[in-house]
């Protein structure tokens, strides 16, 4: 059993963040999903997006770090989109992490800290034609820290892997599951 830390996206704490934590349960790992918004939940990208900036990104932050303070330092931080913020300064940050699984962006590792924690691996799965996907930094971070794989997927769809969204795609999802748990099994 890896325990897990994952975060949701702007669009909030949906029913199809539960079901990727659920899919993660099934297979035996421990997976905390923390509300960010606090119940809040958004019809679009930007209006959660909106909402995040009205709060703030430190809140974010904040709530991030909150929720990771009742879990061991031996925890794998995920993410969904915004969520990314959270799970990738606690890996870079936290003493122990384990690894990072970041669903839709990644953001540039200077932003958290000076340098990427030493062997600390990391996934990142955005699909190619995505335009809030960051694949800039993807890319960079990919040629950069050698424990990073940034896994492409065919579309252009931001949140595709959020079963209660419209842009949901099901045989990529599949495709990020199965990537995630083969990393999630190194530490089972």
């Amino acid at each position: 059993m890896t325990e897990v830390l994952l975060f949701h996206h702007a669009q909030g704490l949906t029913p199809g963040v539960h079901e990727f934590a659920d899919r993660l349960r099934a297979e035996g790992h421990r997976v905390t999903v923390p509300d960010l918004f606090e119940g809040a939940t958004f019809s679009t990208v930007q209006s959660g997006v909106d909402h995040a900036e009205s709060i703030g990104f430190d809140l974010i932050l904040e709530r991030g770090a909150a929720a990771a303070a009742s879990l061991p330092p031996e925890t794998v931080y995920a993410g969904f989109s915004l969520g990314v913020m959270p799970a990738q300064r606690l890996l870079q940050t936290r003493e122990g992490a384990l690894a990072g699984l970041f669903m839709h962006s990644a953001v540039p590792p200077a932003y958290f800290s000076p340098a990427w924690p030493g062997g600390v691996p990391a996934q990142i799965h955005v699909m190619e034609g995505d335009e809030r996907g960051d694949l800039d930094v993807c890319k960079q971070l990919e040629a950069d820290v050698p424990e990073v794989e940034v896994f492409r997927y065919p579309g252009s769809d931001h949140l595709f892997t959020d079963s209660s969204l419209d842009v949901y795609d099901a045989a990529a999802t599949e495709q990020v599951l199965a990537r995630s748990l083969e990393l999630l099994s190194r530490f089972a």
